[in-house]
């Protein structure tokens, strides 16, 4: 498993899923993993710092020299494994190396597509380009690749014409529903000073969350709800400043704004999720959204637009209400205002949805099913 994010450096849905997938793989007796990650030295994981003057090397040409490393496998080699299984732009680069040199399958999932996240250029500067590159080289010749939502596997195949069909499968993402389960501690809520009924926000400071659209279209609702944040990490300084800038104007103007800056240790995440109203998702980009499966393990209804994989976790008017999505920025917050406002102000459905959430998620989202769906898929590419 090759990864640029593991433990305890997760930051994002990619992260997770690949914490989750090996621990559920591992559950299995048919096979045995090794992870390589990027970052500092782990005990769970052969990782692959960059030190001294290449830390100023911009972060695509660092992942490239790191995904070198990787398939070189000095420590314990690659080549001696069946399959490698790559996640994300930053990893996939190793995968494609390691498969050529030694004549292995590479799986490769699909998190996200650089094509469709041209913001990412803000982020990586030429970068981006280098990232594109390594992403069509990598699927262009990979075994098979993995989307984690049928909106996914259709992206790719309008991205990537050349890619073959018949090697690009859905392979939803999972959740721990004995990790992610109601928490009602009220201490917890006590904390952060929430005094009203509230909704949550819960993701990185990334146009693809889609934030501002949260901040502006919290103009119109009801004022006696409060909106909770518990987002961080900017991609890059303009939309930083831009989210302050919004959530300063929304402070002043109504006080029932509660943003969190650091990550939330899990106890208080799931007591948050738990007991807000609503969760929101307002994202602009989403290939499935594991942080819905995570609400709605939560018992917590959820307020998403219908982009991507979205609808394929969210049951429009079951589990949540999906939002139907346009760029015309003003018409999407007006349709996300009135969203939030009719499951804000009527509890009964809320709980209604929550309980309904938690159902789905726990009956067709389950780790062990992902697992065993990438074994058999495994099994199909090892020549």
């Amino acid at each position: 498993m090759i990864t640029k994010e593991w433990p305890p450096k997760i930051y994002g849905g990619a992260g997770v899923h690949v914490t989750n997938l090996v621990s559920a793989l591992n559950q299995l007796p048919e096979i045995s993993s090794q992870v390589h990650c990027f970052g500092e030295t782990r005990n769970d994981a052969h990782a692959y710092p960059i030190t001294g003057e290449l830390t100023q090397l911009n972060p695509a040409l660092q992942a490239l020299l790191i995904d070198s490393d990787i398939a070189m496998g000095q420590s314990t080699p690659i080549a001696e494994a069946n399959v490698v299984h790559s996640h994300t732009w930053y990893a996939n680069f190793a995968g494609y190396l390691a498969a050529k040199s030694y004549g292995i399958a590479h799986v490769a999932t699909a998190h996200s597509l650089e094509p469709l996240r041209p913001w990412k250029a803000e982020q990586l500067g030429g970068g981006y380009q280098i990232s594109s590159w390594v992403e069509r080289l990598a699927f262009e010749n990979a075994s098979a690749i993995i989307a984690v939502s049928d909106g996914m596997r259709s992206d790719v195949l309008k991205a990537y014409p050349s890619v073959d069909p018949t090697k690009v499968f859905t392979i939803r993402n999972g959740i721990n529903t004995e990790k992610f389960v109601p928490n009602n501690d009220a201490k917890v809520i006590e904390k952060y000073g929430i005094h009203s009924k509230y909704a949550m926000f819960v993701g990185r400071i990334t146009r693809q969350k889609g934030l501002a659209h949260v901040l502006r279209a919290w103009q119109s609702v009801n004022p006696d709800f409060t909106l909770v944040l518990a987002a961080s990490s900017p991609d890059e300084p303009a939309i930083g400043q831009e989210v302050e800038a919004l959530i300063a104007e929304l402070s002043e103007a109504r006080g029932n704004i509660i943003w969190i800056k650091e990550m939330l240790p899990h106890h208080e995440l799931t007591a948050l999720l738990t007991q807000a109203q609503a969760f929101l998702c307002p994202s602009i980009y989403e290939p499935l959204g594991i942080v819905n499966l995570e609400a709605m393990a939560c018992e917590t209804a959820v307020v998403a637009s219908n982009v991507g994989g979205i609808p394929e976790v969210v049951a429009d008017g079951k589990t949540g209400v999906l939002v139907e999505y346009t760029k015309d920025a003003p018409e999407f917050e007006k349709r996300l205002a009135k969203a939030i406002n009719d499951v804000m102000s009527n509890t009964e459905l809320a709980v209604s949805m929550g309980k309904a959430g938690r159902k789905r998620a726990v009956e067709e989202f389950g780790w062990d099913k992902v697992a065993q769906q990438t074994i058999d898929l495994y099994r199909s590419v090892i020549k």
